[in-house]
């Protein structure tokens, strides 16, 4: 099959993105709005950018109609405040991410709905998951909007990071974290997620 993006409904190609760029790791950021109120939502469309300076990016939707915004709570709290953390999704937290997934209103407190600990960072104003073994505390960077501002466009959310957490059990004198320790997991299509089941290695010639 060939698919013409110009002639193919965005919904139809997010199916093929999500299916095609696997696993995908997932940001589970988490926000402060300028009245204090806590956020906190998993996005999969996240990476890495660099580590000098160390940089990471997600990638905020422009919501469905269903849910009558015109913006993520995370990417309008971060318009606001500047700053956000990620935080590290794992096995043992897995359902309280999905929880977070869901669209509530913005006086919602998605820690308390997931029965998380909501724990202070230690440079920025939003707090971090506790249950999370590591976590990323950024201030913006920039944001660039992707397509037109409805459903199916984007927007890329730069963050520098400026203070890390990482469980000392996680990690060596060497900086390497313990992926199997970890259990980290992966976004797939649908409802599918994945497992760091098995690890092996490649050397580079």
């Amino acid at each position: 099959m060939q698919i013409d993006p110009k002639n193919t409904a965005w919904q139809n190609l997010y199916k093929v993105l999500t299916g095609a760029v696997v696993p995908r790791p997932i940001g589970w950021v988490s926000t402060v709005n300028l009245e204090g109120q806590n956020n906190l939502a998993p996005f999969s469309f996240f990476n890495a950018v660099c580590s000098n300076p160390p940089t990471l990016l997600f990638c905020p939707a422009v919501p469905p109609p269903n849910e009558n915004r015109p913006s993520k709570d995370t990417l309008s709290n971060i318009k606001a405040t500047g700053e956000f953390v990620v935080n590290v999704v794992t096995e043992s937290t897995a359902e309280a991410m999905n929880t977070s997934a869901t669209a509530f209103p913005p006086e919602v407190d998605e820690f308390e709905k997931s029965g998380l600990t909501a724990v202070a960072s230690q440079i920025i104003r939003p707090m971090r998951v506790k249950e999370s073994p590591i976590q990323f505390e950024c201030k913006l960077n920039q944001i660039i909007e992707i397509g037109p501002r409805e459903p199916g466009a984007g927007n890329i959310v730069i963050g520098d990071i400026v203070m890390i957490h990482v469980q000392d059990e996680l990690i060596d004198e060497r900086f390497h974290i313990d992926i199997a320790a970890m259990k980290p997991i992966g976004r797939l299509a649908g409802n599918g997620y994945c497992k760091v089941n098995e690890l092996f290695e490649i050397v580079r010639r």
